[in-house]
């Protein structure tokens, strides 16, 4: 195996791990050598080794596997001494092994330019490409209005959501809009993972004042998946006084997580006041609406690697309907029918099905809300721009009431998500509707044979 070999295992694991990870952690590895069934790489510190080693180790030995299978264990060593190979040259150059000092008299390295201290931001996410929806339109709205310039109206931007509904694509989008407005607007992009390291490397290599004076000398820092750096009591306190700094700067901070802030267990408090300061945007779990919006969008921008496949319109309501999770993995779905497709040519619903019968599990399926109101319209005979208006005629109050009622029933939605799916400010509309309902089905024949209907239609359509 020579590094040719490790370039090319790189590009494997990039793919496995994800990019923002790939960029902090596996992107600086360098091939040393392989010795004996060790493959041999350097890291820019011990601690990086040490990281990698309990994080993703397993992973690049199962990718290695394939390429490379003598290889069977991993061995790391920090760039300082990786340079030197005789020991009696390390020991003279940097003190004793366990030593991460620099060495007496010598000063550190000069920093790299900014844009590379940070994760390099995405071409492929830009507002451009972003699909707008109920479920997203405020965290897009405030995020253009960053992108604009002008006055700082809210200061952090806080997004959050579960993953793959679109916090880093925004981020992203910022930073990219941002640089096209003004290319000298100093915008850095990091997973709060990234930040992490980059502290630590600072403390060992007592280069704190340098770290601190790159992040406090942008316009606009931007830090992904802040939960990372909850519990770790040094990392937030000069994550604290960062945040402070810039804040009191004028300068614009973007910030995400898989929580609201309040909810992320270990992260502290007067982290968290600062955080609500700004404006909080919960990105909601995607709608039937956005979700074919999404599959078009993509479609349209794959079909010049797939030429010859076409997905018709049923292939996508299928997608949209059964793939609910989130957009990578409505994305990954687009993307086998595509391949399978050009592989076999036309594609039908049966085959499709088929395709995609490991990850939509029919027995696991149950019908979305927005699933639901279609099929609820679609009994009552009513166009979906009336079955959600908010008119309160009782010939369109009555099927939303009972569609309310089945997405309680048939979903894993909490009555707060359901009525926002009904564009409903209060949960309680929705716990009205469900004991309002359930009280006719009891008196009146004609509301019990809908529910009968509905309730075997549906089930019949998750089994299908």
């Amino acid at each position: 195996m020579g590094s040719d070999v490790w370039d090319a295992v790189q590009a494997k694991l990039e793919s496995a791990i994800g990019g923002s990870h790939y960029t902090a952690w596996i992107a600086p590895l360098r091939f040393l050598g392989l010795d004996d069934g060790v493959l041999t790489l350097s890291v820019p510190t011990s601690f990086a080794g040490s990281w990698v080693q309990r994080h993703y180790g397993d992973i690049i030995l199962r990718v290695l596997s394939d390429t490379a299978p003598e290889v069977r264990r991993l061995s790391f060593a920090a760039e300082k001494t990786a340079a030197l190979r005789d020991p009696r040259e390390r020991a003279a150059a940097n003190g004793p092994a366990d030593s991460l000092a620099m060495p007496s008299g010598r000063r550190p390295a000069p920093r790299a330019p900014m844009q590379e201290e940070g994760v390099k931001l995405d071409p492929t996410f830009t507002f451009a490409n972003f699909v707008v929806g109920k479920t997203n339109e405020i965290a897009h709205a405030a995020a253009r209005r960053i992108a604009d310039g002008g006055e700082l109206l809210f200061n952090p931007l806080f997004f959050y959501s579960d993953v793959g509904l679109g916090k880093t694509h925004l981020m992203h989008a910022i930073g990219w809009a941002l640089r096209e407005r003004d290319p000298d607007t100093r915008v850095l992009y990091m997973t709060a993972e990234h930040f992490m390291w980059r502290f630590i490397q600072s403390l060992q290599s007592r280069t704190t004042m340098d770290f601190k004076q790159m992040f406090r000398s942008v316009d606009v820092l931007m830090v992904d998946e802040i939960q990372f750096i909850a519990g770790k009591n040094n990392t937030q306190e000069e994550f604290f006084h960062t945040f402070n700094v810039l804040v009191d700067q004028g300068k614009q901070i973007v910030l995400s997580g898989d929580k609201a802030p309040g909810d992320i267990t270990g992260l502290e408090q007067r982290i968290v006041s600062r955080m609500h300061s700004g404006l909080v945007c919960n990105i909601h779990p995607t709608s039937y609406e956005l979700r074919v919006g999404i599959l078009q969008r993509k479609f349209a921008e794959k079909r010049r690697q797939f030429p010859g496949v076409e997905i018709g319109d049923d292939i996508l309501d299928f997608l949209a309907t059964r793939v609910t999770g989130n957009v990578r993995e409505l994305d990954g779905a687009l993307n086998r029918l595509l391949v399978e497709g050009s592989l076999i040519g036309d594609l039908s619903l049966g085959v499709a099905e088929d395709i995609l019968s490991d990850l939509v599990r029919v027995s696991d399926w149950r019908p979305s809300v927005e699933h639901i109101q279609r099929v609820v319209a679609e009994h009552y005979n009513l166009r979906m721009s009336d079955f959600l208006s908010t008119n309160r005629a009782r010939i369109y109050a009555r099927p939303r009431q009972v569609a309310m009622l089945l997405a309680r029933e048939l979903t894993d939605r909490s009555l707060k998500e359901i009525a926002f799916r009904f564009k409903k400010r209060d949960h309680t509309t929705v716990k009205h509707a469900i004991s309002q309902i359930s009280s006719l089905e009891q008196s009146d024949a004609q509301v019990r044979e809908d529910l009968a209907l509905l309730r075997r239609a549906l089930k019949l359509r998750s089994a299908a």
